[in-house]
Parts: C-alpha cells; structure tokens; sequence
C-alpha cells in the first residue's frame, strides 16, 4: 500500500487532484489508516497512471471515465477503444481547422498593425 504523497510524487499529480477524481467518480474511496491517512494499492496506482495518460492524450474527464466504466464492465474492446480515440482525432482534426482558420483571419490584421506601428491610435479592430 501507498501514502498519498507517495504516489503523489510518483505520478506528479497535487493531492487536490486525487480528491477531484474520487468526488467525479474516476476514483473509488481509498483505504484508509487507523489515523486517517488514505492508502493506494497497486491496482489505485495503475488506474491513476492510465488516467494520466489518457488526459496527456487529450481525453477529456469523462471520455476516461466511459473507458474505465467499459474496462470495469469487461466490454473495452479493441473496436471501442477504436471508435472513441478515432472520434477524438475527428475532433482534433476540426479543431485544427479552426484554429487555421482563426489564425488566417489574425495574421492580416497583426500585418496590418505592424505596418502602422507608429500610429497613435489603432483601427485594425474597428468594425469597416
């Protein structure tokens, strides 16, 4: 069994975070000392290093959460893994498009403001 700040320091996550998850759902109440201290097994570590990663891959909260839900349930199949991490690259493709979009709406008017970067007043955002 580990302390909270074992496995704090092991995974680099703030103890609030350990609180979070276990008030959403993520994570089931811990074990706890006589003394109060919370306790992580082995199979607690393993779960906070999947969710860990899974976020450092951009799945959202509850994104994780349905996968562990599936994987506790024994449905997590290859095809479902598939079908959420396929949609989170649609929806990264979507986002990237957007965000080009953005910036080829932006770099016209950072242009704009370079060229009169002496001007007192500046017009770029003002409505034509």
């Amino acid at each position: 069994m580990f302390k909270m700040g074992e496995v704090s320091k092991k995974l680099r996550l703030n103890p609030q975070t350990f609180y979070f998850y276990e008030r959403i759902g993520l994570m089931p109440s811990p074990q706890r000392t006589e003394s109060g201290y919370r306790l992580f097994s082995q199979w607690d570590v393993d779960r906070l290093t999947f969710i860990t990663r899974a976020k450092s891959l951009g799945l959202t909260l509850d994104e994780i959460k349905e996968i562990l839900e599936l994987k506790e349930g024994k449905l997590l199949t290859c095809r479902a893994v598939y079908e959420r991490l396929n949609k989170k690259v649609r929806a990264i493709k979507e986002n990237i498009q957007e965000l080009q979009v953005l910036h080829d709406e932006l770099l016209p008017l950072v242009e704009q403001c370079q060229i009169n970067l002496e001007q007192s007043e500046c017009v770029v955002l003002d409505p034509s």
